[in-house]
């Protein structure tokens, strides 16, 4: 085992420790847009944490995305609770994807028209 392993534990129980009172609190409110990225990145973590063989590390990592897929569940301003705030914050990402790549599509400035020049 590596020390490294066990500092990354440490950090992510940490984390864990931290966000336990925003989840106790009924009133809280986080933001999609915090929640739902650090639950990814959590997740993410965990898997490469895993691939390298540090199993604590992807265990704390686990937890940490566990803790922000409660909040993002059960925290968010949003009237619905559960796992349908992450799919709406997905989609509405995915919505303003699209918006953007249309918008740079259709804009003049993505335009350029080129003059022939004098010979």
């Amino acid at each position: 085992m590596m020390w490294q392993d066990l500092v990354f534990l440490a950090g992510s129980t940490l984390s864990i420790v931290f966000l336990a009172p925003t989840i106790r609190n009924a009133t809280a409110r986080v933001p999609l847009g915090s929640s739902v990225p650090s639950m990814t990145i959590g997740a993410i973590y965990a898997g490469t944490y895993a691939t390298m063989g540090m199993t604590f590390s992807a265990a704390g990592s686990i937890g940490v995305a566990v803790m922000w897929s409660l909040i993002a569940s059960y925290r968010a301003p949003t009237e619905e609770t559960g796992l349908r705030n992450i799919a709406y914050f997905y989609a509405g990402q995915l919505r303003r994807g699209k918006r953007l790549a249309s918008d740079a599509v259709d804009s003049n400035d993505a335009r350029i028209d080129y003059e022939q020049s004098a010979d």
